[in-house]
């Protein structure tokens, strides 16, 4: 009624009293019952909207946070193959333990990239395990617990995946200090990978597995040596450790590309199938965020600083002029992507993205 009344003044205001009667009375009507329409249906979406943010939730209570990450493995073909990253887990390190350029330079590098605390510098362990159809490779094992309990997964990540360490038939060693070569134990000290054969440098071997040398190390060095010799030791027993020269082509589609300096004998694995490469760099690069505008910095891990900021860049040129794809022991995971050469002297890192799995591009 108030609708009707409101709408024949505004009529009678347009059109005056002398002529009301000539307007058009349905059309009048029709206008009337679409406004009134309109109205009801406005304040009843208002009044479901007021009950709704009155209304209880229906669950009793917010389930809890789960507090647990997704599994940490990355898919990706290269050609005929099938390239898995495993996330081993990470490890604080000190930015004092870079040199090679100021301070001033390795701090400004760092909070470019949001890095906060330079006394804890979060760092991946990675390994990657390919899949060739004729060979299950594991390029690298992880830690186990050797380093503490953020570290040790690659296990419950390749069973994650889909495999067995049973499956793996083949194993090649960046190096053999212990971020890469610890999981080759069960927590017993039994072979963790009892099908597998294990791969690593002449001169990593001569190197790290000599009593001597190790004698001859500093004190704090010779721990090191010593869950070298560990690793390895009952796969060395078992006649499944094979040492292998430089260059050498281990399986069909990967070759050890030589990259000392971290190591003695530190190795880079070139897998290649249908045109496809990836390089699987090992120790490379330990800190994204300074070495990679900065190949100059060295870390104290390094065996040999001048040879290891050689090999660095070198190994980056090769990536990005070659534009391969790179895995990366230190990487933020999953490790894998492309260099780019952003300057003269300096690089930048270009990260897979998380993809559906497909044929390689």
């Amino acid at each position: 009624m108030l609708i009707n009344q409101v709408m024949h003044r505004s009529i009678r205001s347009k059109f005056g009293s002398e002529n009301l009667k000539l307007v058009n009375i349905p059309f009048m009507k029709s206008l009337t019952k679409r406004v009134s329409d309109f109205i009801a249906t406005c304040m009843m979406v208002s009044a479901i909207a007021a009950g709704s943010a009155a209304a209880p939730s229906v669950l009793a209570e917010t389930p809890p946070q789960q507090k647990v990450q997704a599994p940490g493995y990355f898919r990706m073909a290269l050609g005929k193959f099938e390239v898995t990253a495993l996330y081993d887990g990470s490890v604080d390190i000190d930015s004092s333990l870079l040199s090679g350029a100021s301070k001033k330079t390795i701090q400004s590098s760092l909070a470019q990239s949001f890095v906060s605390d330079s006394k804890a510098i979060q760092t991946a362990v990675n390994a990657y395990l390919v899949h060739t159809d004729k060979n299950l490779i594991l390029i690298d094992t992880g830690t186990a617990k050797l380093f503490g309990p953020n570290l040790g997964f690659v296990p419950e990540n390749l069973r994650a995946a889909g495999y067995e360490p049973a499956q793996i038939d083949t194993i090649l060693l960046t190096h053999l200090h212990p971020d890469h070569a610890g999981g080759l134990l069960t927590p017993a000290g039994a072979m963790a990978f009892p099908n597998a054969q294990v791969f690593v440098s002449r001169a990593d071997a001569d190197y790290w597995l000599s009593e001597t040398k190790a004698a001859s190390a500093p004190k704090d060095q010779q721990a090191l040596f010593k869950m070298s010799r560990d690793a390895v030791a009952p796969y060395l027993a078992a006649g499944k450790l094979t040492i292998f020269d430089a260059g050498q082509k281990i399986r069909d589609g990967v070759t050890e590309i030589p990259a000392s300096g971290h190591t003695p004998g530190h190795s880079a694995y070139l897998v290649s199938s249908e045109g496809q490469g990836l390089l699987v760099w090992g120790d490379i690069v330990h800190s994204l965020a300074v070495q990679f505008p900065h190949p100059e910095v060295a870390i104290e891990f390094d065996w040999n600083l001048k040879k290891a900021v050689a090999t660095r860049r070198r190994i980056l040129a090769f990536a990005a002029s070659q534009k391969i794809w790179i895995a990366g022991a230190h990487m933020p995971f999953p490790g894998i992507g492309h260099v780019r050469l952003n300057s003269a002297t300096a690089y930048v890192w270009v990260p897979a993205e998380y993809h559906r799995l497909r044929d390689a591009r």
